[in-house]
């Protein structure tokens, strides 16, 4: 942390005694507001103040509302996003077992800023805010990379940018169509699995031996025209990939795609099907953690605060793996525990004991007393 704080300068002007705010106490107090589902700076403020003498432990000082609204204005947010893309890579490594595959989800979510007080956010034709385009391990369940940008970027413009990895096989939608990128995917010796458009020049079509229960057809083919609209070249024109149709109750068949032409057609049936995962845990982070009411309204302070929502994700995660694995916990059970035991011991074994009831002592016998019966 110290050192991508000093990195982006983040620490400069804050002092550096005791009372300076640092990153660490800014973050802590941003994770804390995650945690206990605090909405404003004041609920922080009175929170803080609750257990002062809790504080300490805890890495935190009591804070001024204008002390929290300076740091998320002038604080880079940068550092907040490079300590969590820091977090997601180590937590990645540390949850990952010897011998799975290696399969990544990609998607992105859009974030409304619907406020007109957000008079610096962009909007595109569904939404008004900012995207939060996410990389996603299926198996450890933990975001390999991410990235925030405006509602105007398309998915396939960041997926651009995405450093490719070989041996990965990379699960997305169909708003990731574009054949030149699959086909650098495939020169990084990786392979992927997505959704074909209904309107996609299907040639050299190989009809295969179907497998599996739902599986309608399977069969290798070329896709594409060799000179598509607007003078480009398609690079994926000779390469061969494969076409997995899968049947859906009371629904039209799947058309799925993939440059693996090994793996049953089931596994690639359920590959995809697997792909709801990100879908999910976008659903789960809009319903549990604050990205949807913002403490802030300059573009630094809600980028801040959706980086501290994704650190926060991050730990509950590691947490969960480790010391809450052996009790099975979901992450919504252990944030509901989280809320009553942020200033007290945390108690996962679910075990009431009763206080220690007195002991009842006898009457003291008087000394040298006598029981004359008459």
């Amino acid at each position: 942390m110290r050192r991508i704080a000093e990195r982006h300068g983040a620490n400069h002007g804050v002092g550096s005694g005791p009372r300076a705010w640092t990153v660490e106490r800014h973050l802590n107090a941003l994770l804390f507001a995650q945690f206990a589902g605090l909405n404003s700076l004041r609920e922080i403020e009175q929170a803080l103040a609750a257990r002062p003498q809790a504080l300490y432990h805890m890495g935190l000082r009591l804070a001024r509302r204008s002390t929290l609204a300076d740091a998320l204005s002038n604080r880079p947010a940068a550092v907040f996003g490079d300590l969590a893309g820091h977090l997601a890579g180590r937590a990645s490594r540390r949850l990952r077992q010897d011998g799975q595959a290696l399969v990544q989800l990609l998607d992105a979510s859009p974030i409304a800023l619907r406020d007109p007080r957000f008079v610096w956010a962009e909007a595109e034709a569904r939404v008004r805010g900012l995207k939060l385009h996410l990389l996603y391990d299926a198996h450890t369940q933990c975001p390999v990379r991410f990235a925030l940008c405006s509602a105007k970027r398309s998915e396939i413009a960041q997926a651009r940018t995405l450093p490719l990895e070989a041996g990965v096989t990379y699960v997305f939608d169909k708003g990731y169509t574009d054949y030149n990128w699959w086909h650098d995917i495939l020169a990084a010796e990786a392979h992927f699995v997505t959704r074909l458009k209904t309107n996609a020049k299907r040639r050299e079509i190989e009809e295969r031996k179907p497998d599996g229960k739902q599986i309608i057809a399977d069969r290798t083919l070329k896709v594409g025209h060799r000179h598509p609209r607007g003078g480009a070249t398609n690079r994926l024109w000779d390469t061969v990939l494969r076409e997995v149709v899968v049947d859906r109750p009371d629904k039209k068949p799947l058309h799925l795609v993939t440059s693996d032409l090994e793996r049953p057609a089931c596994e690639i049936a359920a590959l995809y099907k697997q792909r709801w995962e990100i879908e999910l845990l976008f659903k789960w982070l809009k319903q549990n953690l604050k990205i949807k009411r913002f403490i802030g309204r300059s573009e630094n302070a809600v980028k801040t605060q959706i980086f501290a929502a994704l650190i926060a994700f991050i730990l509950l995660r590691l947490f969960r793996q480790g010391l809450a694995r052996s009790t099975g916990a979901s992450p919504k059970t252990l944030m509901a525990r989280l809320k009553v035991a942020l200033f007290q011991a945390f108690d996962l074994s679910a075990q009431t004991r009763p206080p220690p009831t007195p002991k009842t002592h006898p009457p003291t016998a008087r000394q040298l007393s006598l029981d004359i019966k008459t």
